[in-house]
C-alpha cells in the first residue's frame, strides 16, 4: 500500500464527525491491506511506530523539510517503515548528522501532503479524528468481528498493529490467544471523569468518595525474584524504581500483577504529592 492512501484516508477522516463514517472508511481501507501493511497502517493511524521514539526532534524536521522537493517516486508504507528503523538504528559519534541524512531522503521521496503525515507521526500529533476507539471499531468491522472481541484483545496486547493483522488474518481463533500473561503489559482501564460531583452521583446512584493521590500510574508484575514495571503507556521502567522493584520482592507471593500509583513519601511517610480539588468517586 503507497503512503498517499493512508494521508487520503487522513483527510477524508478530517472531512467528517459522523463516527460511523470513521469506522467504514477505516475498515476499507483495512481491507485493502496485508500482512505488515496492516499492522503498520493501524500503528500509523494511532500516531505510532513500531521502533518507539525515533530520536528525531522537531528541528530536524525542519532541516529535513527544507531540502529538494519531492520526487515522483511514490512511497509505500514498507519502504516507511524501512526507513524509520535505518533512522533508528542509527548510534553513536555522529549519528544525529546520519539520522538527518537519512530523514532528508525519505522526505524528499514523500509528496507534498505526504510530508506532513511524516513529520506529525514522528512527533506523535496525528489529529484526524482515528481515536484508537474508532479505530478498533473498523479493525472489527474490516475483520467482521465483534468489537468486544477485538478491545479484549487489544487490552491484553496493547500493540494494535498486531491485534489488527491477526483479527483480519485469523479472525476469533486467532484474536483468543492474546490473554493474560506475566511480563506481557495489559493496557490500562480508564476511568470516565464528570465534570462535577452532582453528575457523578447521578450515573452512579450510590457512591463512595476518597482523595486522589497524584502520582504515577504503574503496573507491576512480579515472578519469583523477578520484577517488572511498566507505565500506563507499556513501556518499561523498571530501572527507574528500585524502591518499588524492592517493595515487590519482598511480598509473600510468587506472581502477581499489580496497578496502581506510585506516591514518592516524605520522610515522615506522608505522601509528597497530594491533589487537594480532586476526589475519586467509586460505585459501592
Amino acid at each position: 500500500m503507497q503512503l498517499s492512501r493512508l494521508v487520503e484516508l487522513a483527510a477524508a477522516l478530517r472531512a467528517t464527525s459522523k463516527k460511523t463514517e470513521k469506522i467504514a472508511l477505516l475498515a476499507d481501507l483495512l481491507k485493502e491491506t496485508r500482512e505488515r501493511e496492516t499492522e503498520l497502517a493501524a500503528l500509523y493511524l494511532t500516531g505510532a511506530l513500531p521502533q518507539g521514539r525515533i530520536g528525531i526532534g522537531w528541528r530536524t524536521i525542519e532541516a529535513a523539510l527544507s531540502g529538494d522537493g519531492p520526487s515522483h517516486n511514490p512511497l509505500t508504507l514498507k519502504e516507511v517503515d524501512e526507513a524509520f528503523s535505518q533512522i533508528s538504528a542509527e548510534r553513536g559519534s555522529g549519528s544525529a548528522g546520519r539520522r538527518g541524512s537519512h530523514l532528508r531522503a525519505l522526505f524528499q521521496r514523500a509528496g507534498r501532503d505526504e510530508q506532513p503525515f511524516l513529520a506529525d507521526l514522528l512527533i506523535g500529533e496525528m489529529r484526524h479524528g482515528a481515536l484508537e476507539g474508532v479505530l478498533l471499531e473498523g479493525i472489527a468491522r474490516a475483520a467482521d468481528l465483534s468489537p468486544s472481541a477485538v478491545r479484549q484483545a487489544m487490552m491484553f496486547s496493547g500493540n494494535i498493529g498486531a491485534v489488527a493483522r491477526i483479527a483480519l488474518e485469523e479472525g476469533e481463533p486467532g484474536l483468543a490467544r492474546f490473554g493474560l500473561r506475566l511480563f506481557f503489559p495489559i493496557a490500562p482501564m480508564l476511568a470516565n471523569s464528570a465534570e462535577e460531583v452532582g453528575e457523578a452521583l447521578a450515573r452512579l446512584k450510590r457512591a463512595a468518595f476518597e482523595f486522589k493521590l497524584d502520582g504515577a500510574r504503574i503496573q507491576l508484575h512480579k515472578g519469583e525474584e523477578e520484577v517488572k514495571i511498566f507505565t500506563r503507556q507499556l513501556q518499561e521502567v523498571t530501572g527507574r524504581l528500585p524502591e518499588v522493584v524492592e517493595w515487590a520482592r519482598a511480598l509473600p507471593i510468587r506472581e502477581v500483577i499489580l496497578e496502581g500509583e506510585a506516591i514518592a513519601l516524605h520522610p515522615n511517610g506522608s505522601a509528597a504529592a497530594l491533589s487537594n480539588h480532586h476526589a475519586a468517586v467509586w460505585e459501592n
